[in-house]
């Protein structure tokens, strides 16, 4: 039960309760909404500065539409979390994001105030069009859709494309523009600064004060309101700034910028905003974690920020320096700008991972040969394949869930053409309490049957290190090197690096009846798993595959003709992965050993801890022992 400190939330549990409350209160309930959220996130990490930024626009959304009958869609999801407190789910916030619990992102199977499922970016409007399509043929023409999208996340193509189908319907949509400057890094390119200079215009700010000043003078609103909202509108859609409006461009009725921290004036304007027929767009300011001064400071570290003090903001220690080992993504920012130092050719590429990626810190030093292109995968990747056709060694950073967005980028500007492009696949393997969305479980498969691509895994630090110095060098094929996002085993990470022979696994440990066959970082599990096994007198051999394309195949041939088992394990999919590429191998090669494939099942992890998540995949510790364990006694 909450506290009897928050006077007005303990009351809320749906909208309906909401609605019964005064308008002169939602502010008030706004504040609760917002130190509810800091307390358990503080304990509890989740996605902080977002839904900080997004509480008055929350409680106004909910106050005046019917959800869950209107549709509500918030883009990406890590503005979400008050939204969630809301709707009948307060009681279960603690929950969020742990093994069991609440997910971190809208989720419909979780609720029916979660309109569409959204872990990804920039898919809103194209959701939101498609139900409000839906509800004109079924006749339904009062029903309200909603798409709640960041500044970042209209930068992709998809929420481009989305606007201009929706600009030649009269789909009754409104999407709301939450421009806070900032996704996860700082907001770039052209759209971030025609934004701002819509809101620094002087003509424009003139005729948005009249606005704002009759509605904190008024309590009464309709007509009135419509017609200074109009004169906004039409201002800029004449030659206050640039000559024409951009949105009004794809046919939407544009209203804003206007104070997104402002919920009364909120409520009046979406009050109105329901009575306008066909798509338009509202253009709202609101500062990315609101209300807690060391977020809004620091709002790219208070993005997802781990446990921290709520009085001070104090994160806890996560430092090398402390005997921490750091993780994967800083291994990969620090080895990048090394091999930038001493290789003028080398540049990097991200879609808005700049700091999740770790590539700010060679950004930091050497800002001219790293590219922040926003969040638009597909683009990344053909920029990518343009800069590398032309010579350069281009390490193009995405997450393994968002390479997914660029799938026929990859086939058919990078691969089909061999152009040596790196893709760094961050976040690959199970991710964690980002869940579902964002488990990097799919790469193998998906690229495992693309042509010309080399696509390796390091095992460990030193060959991320290792295998990140081999690709510069390689200027025939493009590469894929795959990385999870935990820790690596020691802080003694640094290594003098070294050419790796491409397609070439390792003998880790040689052992006797049972060959295990590793790929990536779960390897490091498996050499837990045989010094528990050794105590045992149970000695299998661990080999790290290193490449899954190509396949070292004189070692499978030297297993398979020594090795009565065989086992594979990976972080992926099983199903066109590595333990499927090993059993094509076998069945050309007449091989009948028995083989064991240990991965993801044919089915959508949840999310929780890595370690209760490798344990319900049977890819932990103690599942590799009782498989081992098994097969010794066959």
């Amino acid at each position: 039960m909450l506290e009897s400190k928050y006077e007005l939330l303990v009351g809320i549990n749906t909208p309906a309760d909401l609605k019964k409350l005064p308008l002169k209160k939602l502010p008030q309930l706004c504040n609760e909404l917002r130190e509810y959220i800091v307390e358990v996130i503080s304990s509890n990490p989740g996605h902080l500065g977002a839904s900080l930024g997004t509480v008055e626009l929350t409680v106004a959304l909910h106050y005046v539409f019917d959800t869950p009958n209107d549709k509500l869609i918030w883009d990406v999801g890590h503005q979400a979390y008050g939204h969630k407190i809301l709707t009948n789910r307060k009681e279960k916030f603690d929950t969020i994001r742990k093994y069991k619990g609440l997910s971190g992102f809208p989720k419909m199977s979780e609720s029916e105030y979660d309109a569409f499922g959204t872990g990804h970016s920039s898919t809103s409007i194209s959701a939101a069009l498609g139900m409000a399509i839906a509800a004109q043929i079924s006749g339904d023409e009062n029903r309200q859709h909603v798409a709640v999208i960041g500044d970042g996340s209209m930068t992709a193509g998809m929420a481009f494309e989305a606007l201009n189908h929706a600009g030649d319907t009269d789909a009754n949509l409104l999407v709301i523009l939450n421009d806070n400057g900032i996704s996860i890094d700082k907001s770039v390119g052209a759209l971030e600064r025609y934004l701002m200079q819509i809101s620094t215009s002087k003509k424009y700010n003139k005729l948005k004060d009249r606005v704002w000043n009759f509605l904190s003078r008024s309590n009464r609103y309709g007509k009135a309101t419509r017609n200074l909202i109009q004169q906004i509108d039409s201002g800029i859609k004449g030659s206050l700034l640039t000559g024409s409006n951009l949105f009004e461009s794809f046919n939407f009725r544009y209203f804003g910028p206007a104070d997104g921290h402002n919920v009364t004036a909120l409520v009046k304007i979406f009050t109105d905003l329901k009575n306008i027929k066909g798509p338009k767009l509202l253009h709202l300011h609101t500062k990315k974690g609101k209300g807690l001064h060391f977020a809004e400071a620091d709002q790219t570290t208070f993005h997802a920020p781990g446990k921290f003090d709520p009085a001070t903001g104090r994160l806890e220690n996560d430092s090398c320096s402390d005997n921490i080992p750091p993780k994967y993504q800083e291994v990969f920012g620090n080895t990048l700008l090394e091999l930038a130092r001493e290789n003028k050719n080398i540049v990097g590429v991200t879609p808005a991972m700049a700091s999740g990626s770790s590539m700010d810190i060679m950004m930091a030093e050497i800002p001219e040969r790293v590219f922040d292109v926003g969040i638009a995968e597909q683009h990344a990747v053909t920029f990518s394949a343009g800069m590398a056709s032309d010579g350069l060694s281009v390490y193009c950073n995405v997450y393994s869930s968002f390479l997914q967005r660029a799938y026929d980028q990859v086939i058919h500007d990078v691969a089909l053409q061999k152009i040596p492009v790196i893709f760094c696949i961050d976040r690959s393997g199970l991710v964690g309490e980002d869940g579902s969305t964002h488990h990097g479980v799919f790469d193998i498969s998906f690229l495992r049957p693309i042509p010309n691509l080399i696509i390796a895994s390091p095992m460990d630090a030193h060959e991320l290190r290792n295998i990140m110095f081999t690709a510069q060098n390689i200027k025939d094929l493009p590469m894929a090197i795959r990385y999870p996002r935990w820790r690596v085993n020691s802080c003694d990470w640094k290594n003098e690096m070294k050419e790796i022979e491409i397609g070439k696994a390792r003998e880790i440990k040689k052992g006797e009846k049972i060959a295990i066959i590793s790929y990536g970082p779960i390897g490091c599990d498996v050499v837990k798993a045989t010094d528990k096994l050794a105590k045992e007198s149970i000695n299998p051999s661990h080999y790290d595959l290193r490449f899954v394309k190509p396949l070292d195949e004189d070692l499978l041939h030297t297993v398979c003709k020594n090795y009565s088992h065989i086992i594979s394990i990976e972080d992926g999919v099983k199903k066109g992965g590595v333990g499927s590429a090993i059993v094509e191998f076998m069945s050309e090669n007449g091989y009948t050993n028995k083989i064991k494939l240990l991965g993801i099942d044919d089915d959508f992890v949840e999310h929780g801890s890595l370690a209760s998540l490798h344990k319900e995949c049977g890819i932990d510790v103690d599942s590799i022992v009782e498989t081992v364990k098994t097969f010794w006694n066959d």
